[in-house]
């Protein structure tokens, strides 16, 4: 759960940034000109961190599944899922 709240705890500010930015053209009209391209550039930037962290989590996930995998072999390389060597260990 802590580690939810970490990655959640940043976006207080860019949850406050946006309704700020959804109310600021009707109270500034003249503003709304000038706010659209960093409005832009900071859309382009999230997009841009939520793409590497799909990147990075694809293949992290894809180690872990080579890593059990690799792991599946050995135990049935070994015989019996590996049992066979915890029975002769306790004799």
């Amino acid at each position: 759960m802590a580690l939810l709240e970490g990655i959640f705890k940043g976006w207080t500010g860019v949850l406050v940034g946006f309704g700020a930015g959804l109310v600021a053209p009707s109270l500034f009209p003249d503003t709304g000109s000038k706010v659209r391209p960093v409005a832009k550039t900071v859309v382009k930037g999230v997009l841009a961190v939520t793409e590497g962290l799909r990147t990075a989590v694809a293949e992290a996930t894809e180690q872990v599944n080579d890593l059990v995998a690799e792991v599946q072999a050995e135990r049935a390389a070994e015989g019996n899922g590996g049992t066979e060597a915890g029975r002769t260990a306790h004799r």
